[in-house]
């Protein structure tokens, strides 16, 4: 499989953050990764398509989405979006921009937390859009470099206070979720390493120590999800890398992901997707860029 773009970032090394407002037609730029975090909006793009990592989704006329993943790919693609003028504002800076202890500090607690979940790619709820849209619409115009950092960081610090929702699934951007009790994780770790293989509840819960019925509330109440529906999760994950980064048919993915049923599996992930697994191979396939 080709490679994808790595971008380089107009970033310079004695700014703070990179700002750069665009008006435009279309969307042309390919499925790129980049190791600066970026906060992209989109105003008047109701019909493009955002993909990150593995996950695809149609976006309404606003849009906001933090990602910190180096390795996380993602793109926003035209879509059916019939727009004459998509206005899309970019703000990239260096993960070594918060380097030390800074993001350690009590007044940081929240973007920290924010930062480690934009691993995986975070979008903001249209609330959350109204809430900042006066530091965003005025950013890329404001001609004092230090109040635009301020006004960064005060937009990075309302953010972190909103709801916002998880995109790509941890097993594809190859990241942890947020910090959890020492049984979750243990149970998690267990779930990663042997996938692919038949995994029962009574065999989960013994990991932990627990009885079948105690695991399974319990797992449920720490995680806001059903054990089947996070194991099929994390497998889902698996198979989507393995579609994007290996050669291996789709039923040969199927199989050594833990699902052993292929027309099982073709159902499951157009589910979850909103596409069948060649779609989604071809998909990526078509956007990726030899570099």
């Amino acid at each position: 499989m080709s490679q994808v773009l790595s971008e380089i970032c107009g970033l310079s090394q004695g700014d703070c953050f990179y700002i750069v407002e665009r008006h435009k037609t279309e969307f042309t730029y390919p499925l790129h990764r980049h190791r600066e975090y970026e906060l992209n909006f989109i105003q008047n793009g109701a019909g493009v398509r955002r993909v990150i990592g593995d996950s695809v989704e149609t976006i309404g006329d606003y849009e906001l989405v933090l990602i910190t993943g180096e390795n996380l790919e993602h793109v926003w693609e035209q879509g059916t979006c019939k727009s004459p003028d998509i206005r899309e504002i970019t703000i990239q800076f260096s993960p070594e921009l918060f380097a030390g202890s800074l993001l350690e500090r009590n007044q940081f607690t929240s973007i920290n937390r924010m930062f480690s979940r934009a691993t995986h790619g975070l979008a903001f709820p249209l609330e959350s859009i109204i809430k900042v849209y006066g530091y965003i619409d005025g950013l890329a115009n404001e001609k004092d470099s230090f109040k635009q950092f301020m006004n960064c960081l005060m937009m990075l610090y309302e953010l972190s206070k909103c709801d916002a929702k998880e995109l790509a699934s941890s097993s594809f951007a190859n990241t942890p979720r947020d910090a959890e009790s020492r049984r979750v994780l243990k149970v998690k770790e267990y779930i990663n390493e042997h996938y692919a293989e038949e995994l029962t509840l009574p065999q989960l819960a013994s990991v932990v120590g627990m009885s079948p019925s105690s695991f399974s509330r319990f797992f449920k109440m720490r995680t806001g999800k059903t054990l089947s529906s996070y194991l099929s999760g994390i497998r889902l994950g698996n198979a989507a890398r393995a579609l994007v980064d290996t050669t291996a048919t789709v039923s040969e993915i199927c199989y050594s992901c833990g699902f052993n049923n292929l027309s099982n599996f073709n159902r499951v992930f157009k589910a979850r997707r909103g596409m069948t697994p060649h779609e989604f191979r071809s998909m990526y396939k078509k956007k990726k860029v030899i570099v």
